[in-house]
């Protein structure tokens, strides 16, 4: 498959009735396909998924999978479906092409797209980059794995606009024509080892988004993150290598903490770090993924400055909650492993107060026990992983159970001290108690704003 024109009458099933199940849907019944949905969403909770597919024609099945899921010319999967399911290893096994709706949108996308992935800051650099483009006075749509299918947007978009998408692991596990113009890796770091067969399993599926380019494409990657530079020194495209530590003769560096970008072999000044408005060196890797992903397709230097000094940062992302009896309370709901809590403690000079813990990915957490001796006063620590945590970080600092988020922002109050931070970032998944990261921070800013 892989082009619009096959689709006309193709048998298509899609797992997972979510938000880009039912956009793939949409756009592929529109194109003249055959479509099938399922979904093992109890059928008595699933009223608002079967009314928009009644409406637009789409057969569709609740509450357990059957057979006829197999019944298909190709499966399209949703984002939230490991690659390891059993459902989606059969299909493969019995010769069922498998696709990500990502993959599905992109044969119909005549803009061209620009991709990013990475462990972490896909999601501020997706944003970033979308508001540099917007600045810039192109057509932009911001999509993919940042909450809003991209199949919802394809038939309005031309060659004069750019989709920016952040992809992540699970969807690139199944593509196979995706072509991004643009495509950003910021870094690889241990994630997901409960759903990958190893960390080199989880690498090579990141290194993906770079498969189908050619000489034309352009490849923005960190010098920084030894993998990635050693994966990526070798791709066949255009190179746009950033570094904060080394002078290099392509992409990005930084010198006496300035920024710039190397134009025609020659490097031309961009901004000082010390404008960028979010904070962190994780961000500075951030910019510069963004700063080149626009100067690819022509951007104006000025332009991504301004945006550069201006942008805010994203919701969950160390985003500045409250300041209350002198204690600033932080969520970082997004800091779902351990490299992300890395960073993250490293954002602040004064004594943390952390909140952690979730549905542990199979995580190592030596890498923090470091800062966390060094900055961290206490951690509170919820859910699932709160006991391998506690057992890991006793011997670190104080460490404190809570049975739930209001028992955890109750219990970090208690211990901070006037001039501390008290941050939520967790190091894990939030499915153990909430719906998603999003509920997770959001409930952490409800009940800070209730203290």
């Amino acid at each position: 498959m892989g082009k619009p024109e096959k689709i006309k009458s193709a048998r298509v099933s899609i797992l997972g009735a979510a938000r880009s199940g039912l956009a793939v849907a949409r756009l592929l019944k529109a194109n003249g396909a055959d479509v099938f949905v399922s979904d093992k969403k109890p059928l008595e909770e699933a009223a608002q998924q079967i009314q928009i597919l009644e409406s637009i024609g789409v057969e569709h099945e609740f509450g357990s999978h059957s057979d006829r899921l197999f019944d298909a010319d190709f499966m399209v999967v949703s984002p939230g479906v490991p690659s390891n399911l059993n459902l989606v290893q059969h299909a493969m096994k019995v010769g069922l092409k498998v696709y990500s709706e990502v993959e599905v949108a992109s044969w119909f996308c005549r803009a061209p797209i620009v991709a990013i992935t990475g462990s972490n800051g896909k999601t501020t650099t997706t944003t970033l980059i979308g508001k540099i483009f917007e600045k810039s006075g192109r057509k932009t749509v911001v999509a993919g794995n940042i909450g809003y299918p991209i199949s919802d947007y394809v038939a309005d978009m031309d060659e004069q606009a750019v989709a920016v998408l952040e992809v992540s692991s699970f969807q690139l596990d199944h593509v196979d024509t995706f072509k991004p113009k643009v495509a950003v890796l910021l870094n690889i770091t241990p994630d997901h080892l409960d759903r990958y067969e190893n960390y080199q399993a989880y690498m090579n599926s990141k290194f993906r988004i770079f498969m189908n380019q050619t000489a034309d494409d352009t490849s923005v990657y960190s010098h920084d993150d030894e993998a990635v530079e050693k994966h990526c020194r070798d791709l066949k495209t255009i190179l746009k290598p950033f570094s904060v530590k080394d002078r290099i003769n392509c992409g990005g560096f930084v010198d006496d903490e300035k920024l710039y970008l190397v134009e025609n072999g020659e490097p031309v000044y961009l901004m000082d770090w010390k404008e960028i408005k979010i904070r962190g060196v994780h961000n500075l890797y951030n910019s510069f993924a963004s700063a080149l992903a626009a100067r690819s397709l022509d951007v104006d230097m000025e332009v991504i400055a301004d945006t550069l000094r201006e942008f805010p940062g994203v919701e969950h992302r160390l985003e500045p909650v409250r300041e209350l009896d002198g204690v600033r309370y932080v969520n970082d709901s997004k800091a779902t492993n351990v490299d992300a809590v890395w960073y993250a403690l490293g954002s602040f000079d004064a004594p943390i107060v952390l909140i952690a813990g979730g549905k542990d990915k199979g995580n190592d957490y030596s890498p923090l026990f470091e800062p966390v001796k060094n900055k961290v006063r206490a951690m509170i620590l919820i859910g699932m992983a709160a006991p391998k945590m506690q057992k890991e970080f006793s011997e670190k600092t104080k460490c404190v159970m809570a049975a739930s988020m209001e028992d955890a922002v109750a219990k970090a109050r208690r211990e901070a001290k006037k001039g501390d931070v008290v941050l939520l970032s967790p190091a894990c998944a939030s499915f153990d108690m909430f719906q998603d990261y999003e509920h997770r921070g959001r409930e952490f800013k409800r009940l800070v704003m209730e203290l």
